[in-house]
């Protein structure tokens, strides 16, 4: 089996199982995967079908790259711009740690066609609309 079949694989079995999201946004009130809702099982069937995830962060990109255990020289790389953040009460470093564990979930929510809800729709046009002009 070759990389892409073996990634294709896996996204078909954790399909299959089913997750359930633990993070919840109280403010626009919708629910989200957190790490820790898909990470365990994702090692599990790369463990299972021979490949090995890699995270890494540079100031402008942070890269995901899965690899064949079995042929190191195949790898899919997955990448996303980097951004900031500026949580309340938060040291710089922290701001940094909620920066790459964000980057690290939509990485794998990416590589692995983990699908939500669109979280913007929830929290935007409430109030904007226009009232209906009926002639």
């Amino acid at each position: 089996m070759n990389i892409y079949e073996k990634l294709q694989t896996c996204r078909v079995e954790l399909q299959k199982m089913n997750l359930r999201k633990s993070g919840k946004n109280e403010y626009a009130g919708y629910d989200y995967f957190e790490l820790c809702d898909f990470l365990p099982q994702i090692n599990e069937l790369f463990l299972q079908h021979k490949l090995f995830s890699q995270v890494s962060f540079t100031q402008d990109v942070a890269t995901l790259t899965i690899i064949d255990v079995e042929k190191p020289e195949d790898n899919i790389t997955f990448t996303s711009p980097m951004a900031s953040a500026t949580l309340k009460g938060c040291h710089d470093i922290q701001n940094l740690g909620a920066v790459e564990s964000y980057q690290r979930r939509y990485l794998y929510l990416t590589a692995l066609e983990i699908v939500e809800s669109d979280a913007l729709e929830p929290t935007t046009g409430k109030g904007d609309k226009q009232p209906k002009n009926n002639k």
